[in-house]
């Protein structure tokens, strides 16, 4: 049960004071304390410390510096993997308490005592149980609710959460539920006793009661949760706060003249208002730490954007945080910082996925203060989904795979009782925390050590992470810092290193000179024309599709359709009213004028989030504290909350007293609360089409490499396959992998691209590095045999290769390769290279002419690469369908029904506002063009997608803002070829070739 259920409980059960001891963990804890008192209930903290389920002994913070001893002991093991002692330290601010069971006699410290369950009384009076009376207190477990039975009228456990425990308890021990032992579950004594019922339990030993009593009266917990004191972020970046804003001041002028060299008035007057609102707020010490990891990236040669609404801040650009002129885009400062704002400022900050690692290691270095433990990454928690919950209860149950199927997808009348059963538990278990995981890039910098306020787990990647997620270190005061990646700058920056390689000759590209790349020709057609594969942010099928309606082809269009695109502002319906606006001037009038004066660039369309807090501001006379509650509540993260309904009863209340009739009132929250949770920051939509310029100019002029980046970069939207193909568009020859051309990864040679030995399927990674060895030290191989005298090799790894073609520059055919190969390793389970100083020749037998197919290279491409490097259409059984129109022809088509023939690239999927399915499908025609179909829900039920390849394509031809698109009506699958490699079949295929 949740946090509110279980205080709700203790309530009913006349609890004023409990004990919240979760088994080695505290990731409960804060946000008990944060709301007991309003169940008017005194909470205490405490840990259930076990090795896996056996319980060695609870202890219980007397006070916070308790609960921080009880949580450095606690991380100590999480961090090792090593069993936790049976006998507790000496702790010096927290009791201990040893279940009866586990006392053998051993002399008890000050501080420690023996809890006696109910089920334990009997025995107290037989010896060796005979105890020190002042050293007993009552240990009554609640893990589960209870109930009076209808029979006996004895108080037992609720059998349904009971049973849920043991399904639990099952799938955690990956065990079938009847094969559980007694030892990995809980007592079903383990329940909740009205406090009464329980004192009577213990009517005989009142000292026992006495004892308890003086324990927990002794304890408190206290944490700051509102107020002045909210911020626990690190407070000094230097020594004092003065001292950080001397810094930060001096900063701000050192970089004054790198971001304008003649700064106006306005602008000099903007960095006063920001540096006086961040020493106001205390927040000097939160830039300086964004600006000293970034200073870091700068010095190691790493790429990064800052984003988020810390675009905002003329200051974080000044810092060179942010590459964004809020000046030029007159950012709305107040989104960022605001005197009503108490929590830090937001700066998500994207680098390179493979410089993320250093980054973090650096933070956890650099920023330690005192005696260290005050940074650590912050953790999520997922939880059971129902579908994954139903797999595992099946499981557990010994149900076969096909009937868990049949579970899922059945009507609940075709179930028997068993597979109800399976279906009722995994309704209740939905929502529960399964378990805990990595924020995406959270990191906490905090003043204090924090284990003043959580144990530390220590997964995999090595960094010390919280029991606490986002919401609960936000309501502590504990402000993450967002270190983020993303594989947009890992192209940008293999690009740049790609294009020195391949033309040595050309002028050095300055990849920040964004002003430049604004306003070049190529860059504006390719954003008209929606011409971005491989370009960040706007590049998939949605974006192409606003682009091409809205003719974008300048700065401000660009931030604009990287917020319009997100998935609120759609569903409020605001992006086809940007685009009518647009492309439509005279229904610009049809906005509100208040709407209108507020959001001119856009119409009175809003499309940013800090068009959330001008509308409330302005249009519903909201403070901008209340306006910023607004729209983080629309981001969910305070949704509900009291603060957020009052603040939504204000601003209807607000809008009256102006005089807005109701209707339109309740049509502008739709729209805010439609897409606030969804849209950007202008600043961080500014960001983002900063890099989309930088991936489009160099897309624009160097094309090729651009790709090769882009694969090396492991794609972007779509696959690699994708890439490939574009590639090939742009005048590219893609090879298969070669064991003298290739690199680990894609490498490019004029305008001659390689396949990386790494895209090839389970061929070893420390294969192609000895192969690459070998190669640099050595000289390129002259032939099959030499290959086979220097690399160490397995016959299965080996196979992989002249599968895939890495051979050819030999002149010997796969078949006969492999018949050597098989002839030379013979039982061998590898090569033996040895180094000789003259090479002896090798017999050799005379093979008789071996079978080939052409289409045997494609086939053998689709199993290793994933895809063939031919024209996919050259593999169908039927190689032209009649009627069939391409890309080219659909203008002459608008409105009518056609037939075309698609290679899928990728499918959305999607509901209507009445939840029926949908779908959106984007294909490639025969001469590589793209194709965008439109699948309505009785189409997408009647026709499913049937995997990847080739469909023909019947529907009615549309046209939107200069976009066309195809209706879909039905489709079917084509077949392939029969494999070659497997059986001779008559076929018909014209590998592109003209029929003699």
């Amino acid at each position: 049960m949740d946090t509110k259920e279980l205080l709700a409980q203790m309530q009913q059960a006349g609890v004023d004071t409990f004990v919240l001891t979760d088994i080695n963990s505290t990731a409960a804890c804060l946000n008990f304390v944060r709301i007991a008192h309003k169940f008017n209930i005194k909470p205490v903290l405490g840990i259930d410390f076990r090795n896996g389920a056996d319980q060695l002994f609870i202890a219980i913070a007397r006070n916070n510096k308790g609960f921080e001893e009880l949580n450095k002991y606690l991380s100590q093991y999480l961090h090792s993997g090593e069993e936790i002692p049976s006998r507790a330290p000496r702790f010096k601010y927290a009791y201990v308490v040893y279940p009866f069971q586990k006392y053998t006699g051993f002399k008890l410290k000050k501080l420690e005592f023996i809890g006696v369950k109910p089920s334990d009384l009997p025995r107290l009076i037989y010896p060796p149980h005979q105890m020190d009376k002042e050293k007993l207190v009552v240990l009554q477990t609640v893990t589960f609710l209870s109930k009076i039975d209808k029979d006996t009228g004895k108080r037992v456990v609720r059998k349904r959460d009971f049973n849920a425990h043991r399904l639990l308890r099952a799938i955690d021990n990956n065990t079938l539920l009847s094969m559980l032992q007694k030892s990995e579950e809980g007592s079903s004594d383990d329940f909740l006793y009205p406090l009464k019922e329980l004192k009577q339990l213990y009517r005989d030993y009142p000292y026992m009661l006495t004892n308890t009593e003086k324990l927990i009266s002794d304890c408190s917990i206290h944490f700051d949760f509102e107020g002045e004191k909210l911020n626990k972020n690190l407070k000094f970046f230097y020594e004092t706060q003065e001292k950080d804003y001397e810094v930060l001041e001096r900063l701000c002028k050192e970089g004054l003249p790198y971001r304008y060299k003649n700064p106006a008035p306005e602008i000099e007057k903007r960095i006063k208002t920001e540096l006086d609102v961040i020493k106001q707020q205390g927040f000097m010490s939160y830039f300086l730490i964004n600006w000293r990891l970034c200073q870091y990236a700068r010095e190691k040669g790493y790429f990064y954007v800052g984003r988020g609404s810390g675009a905002n801040s003329v200051v974080a650009y000044l810092l060179r945080i942010t590459d964004v002129d809020p000046i030029e885009l007159d950012l709305y400062f107040e989104r960022f910082i605001n005197l009503y704002r108490q929590n830090p400022p937001d700066f998500d900050v994207d680098f390179s996925w493979k410089d993320r690692e250093d980054i973090t290691e650096f933070i956890f270095e650099e920023f330690q203060r005192n005696k260290g433990g005050n940074v650590a990454l912050l953790a999520t928690y997922s939880t059971f989904q129902f579908r994954a919950v139903v797999r595992e209860i099946g499981k557990v149950l010994g149900l076969p795979p096909h009937e868990i199927d049949h579970i899922q997808s059945a009507n609940r009348s075709e179930l028997d009782d068993i597979h109800k059963l399976v279906l009722r538990y995994g309704q209740y278990i939905q929502g529960f925390p399964s378990h805990l995981s990595i924020h995406a890039g959270g990191i906490l910098i905090s003043e204090k050590p924090l284990h003043y306020y959580t144990a530390t787990d220590m997964p995999p990647k090595g960094f010390p992470t919280t029991h606490f997620d986002m919401i609960i270190a936000e309501d502590i005061g504990l402000y993450k810092f967002d270190i983020l990646s993303q594989r947009g700058l890992g192209k940008i920056k293999d690009s740049l290193e790609v294009i020195e390689r391949n033309h040595p000759k050309d002028e050095k590209i300055d990849i920040h000179d964004i002003s430049r790349f604004k306003e070049d020709e190529k860059v504006k057609d390719m954003l008209r024309e929606g011409k971005a594969i491989g370009c960040f942010y706007v590049e998939s099928p949605a974006m192409r599709m606003l682009l091409k309606k809205l003719r974008v082809d300048e700065y401000l269009g660009l931030v604009a359709a990287s917020s319009v695109i997100r998935p609120g502002v759609a569903k409020s319906g605001m992006m086809r009213q940007c685009i009518l606006r647009f492309r439509e001037p005279y229904r610009r009038k049809e906005a509100h004028p208040i709407l209108r004066e507020i959001m001119p660039e856009t119409y009175g369309v809003m499309v940013y989030q800090e068009d959330v807090i001008k509308v409330a501001h302005y249009f519903a006379d909201l403070t901008l504290g209340e306006a910023d509650v607004l729209r983080r509540g629309m981001s969910g993260k305070y949704r509900s909350r009291e603060e957020f309904q009052k603040v939504r009863d204000k601003y209807f209340k607000n809008c009256a007293k102006k005089g807005h009739d109701y209707t339109l009132a309740a049509d502008v929250w739709r729209q805010i609360e439609s897409f606030a949770g969804y849209a950007f920051a202008k600043g961080h939509s500014a960001s983002y089409a900063v890099e989309s310029y930088q991936s489009l100019f160099l897309k624009a002029y160097y094309p090729l490499e651009y790709m090769v980046a882009t694969m090396n970069n492991g794609g972007g939207f779509y696959r690699v396959e994708l890439y490939a193909h574009e590639a090939y568009m742009h005048g590219g020859d893609i090879q298969p992998p070669c064991v003298n051309q290739s690199e680990y990864l894609c490498t490019i040679y004029g305008k001659t691209i390689y396949m990386g030995l790494a895209f090839i399927s389970e061929l070893e990674k420390i294969t192609a590095e000895e192969i690459l060895v070998e190669r640099i030290e050595n000289g390129a191989f002259m032939s099959f045999d030499n290959f086979l005298k220097r690399v160490n090799i397995s016959l299965e790894q080996l196979s992989l290769l002249i599968r895939i073609g890495a051979f050819r520059f030999t002149g010997q055919t796969k078949k006969e390769l492999l018949w050597e190969a098989h002839f030379q390793l013979g039982n061998h389970k590898k090569t033996n290279p040895v180094k000789l100083l003259f090479d002896p020749e090798v017999k050799r037998f005379a093979l008789p002419p071996l079978s080939y197919d052409p289409l045997e290279d494609a086939f053998d491409q689709i199993d290793l690469l994933g895809f063939p490097l031919q024209n996919p259409f050259d593999l169908l059984k039927e190689p032209f369908i009649e009627g069939e129109i391409l890309v080219r022809d659909m203008n002459m088509y608008q409105n009518k029904t056609v037939k075309m023939v698609g290679y899928l690239v990728h499918i959305k999927n999607t509901n209507t506002s009445g939840g029926k399915k949908m779908q959106f499908g984007t294909w490639l025609d025969r001469e590589g063009y793209f194709i965008d179909s439109t699948h309505f829900p009785p189409v997408a039920a009647k026709y499913p997608f049937r995997g990847k390849g080739i469909y023909e394509l019947t529907g009615k031809i549309v046209e939107e803002f200069d976009f066309l698109s195809l209706e879909l009506i039905s489709m079917r699958k084509l077949q392939y070829v029969h494999d070659p490699r497997y059986a001779e079949e008559p076929r018909h295929a014209t590998m592109g070739l003209e029929s003699a």
